[in-house]
């Protein structure tokens, strides 16, 4: 099954919107664990740990969303501390590779992210405005990125994967 998305890592990004939509993101941010809970609420058991060219099933797309909470909130400490430089992330995704997520129960990775990304927003709420302008560099981009970047970010990269999960659910 051949894939209509973009690789991520193909993906190139314009951070020329205002620091001002950072309200909005904090709120998709929020939704994502409701929208991946309906994409995979009606999904045959057995579909969820299927491989189709030997890529990830969906619930290591999922998986894998949970297993990226870590550096995100790595990076708002980066933003609050005002680094020069975001934590890097592991490009070989090997945290994903190695966590086994077919085996688990989806409803624990679900809720492993549900947790996770709640506390990531709540970390955000009331922060000084200010901070949302604070900017880094993205090691990987070699780009500087404020914080309300990093939150699109992390945005877009929910939606590719909740992408994926569609495009597996609908084979």
């Amino acid at each position: 099954m051949k894939s209509e998305l973009t690789a991520w890592f193909e993906r190139r990004f314009a951070f020329d919107f205002p620091v001002s939509v950072y309200a909005a993101l904090r709120v998709r941010l929020a939704g994502t664990p409701a929208r991946i809970e309906e994409l995979t609420s009606r999904v045959a058991k057995q579909a969820l740990a299927q491989k189709p060219d030997g890529k990830w099933s969906i619930q290591e797309n999922a998986g894998h969303l949970l297993d990226l909470e870590p550096l995100w909130s790595a990076r708002i400490d980066d933003f609050l501390a005002g680094r020069e430089t975001l934590s890097a992330a592991d490009l070989t995704n090997r945290k994903t590779h190695e966590a086994r997520h077919n085996e688990r129960a989806l409803a624990e990775i679900l809720r492993g992210f549900r947790d996770a990304r709640m506390a990531l927003v709540a970390r955000l709420r009331g922060q000084d405005p200010a901070l949302f302008a604070r900017t880094a560099l993205h090691p990987r981009l070699k780009a500087p990125m404020r914080l309300v970047d990093h939150l699109y970010f992390v945005a877009e990269h929910d939606d590719h994967h909740l992408a994926r999960i569609a495009e597996l659910r609908d084979v």
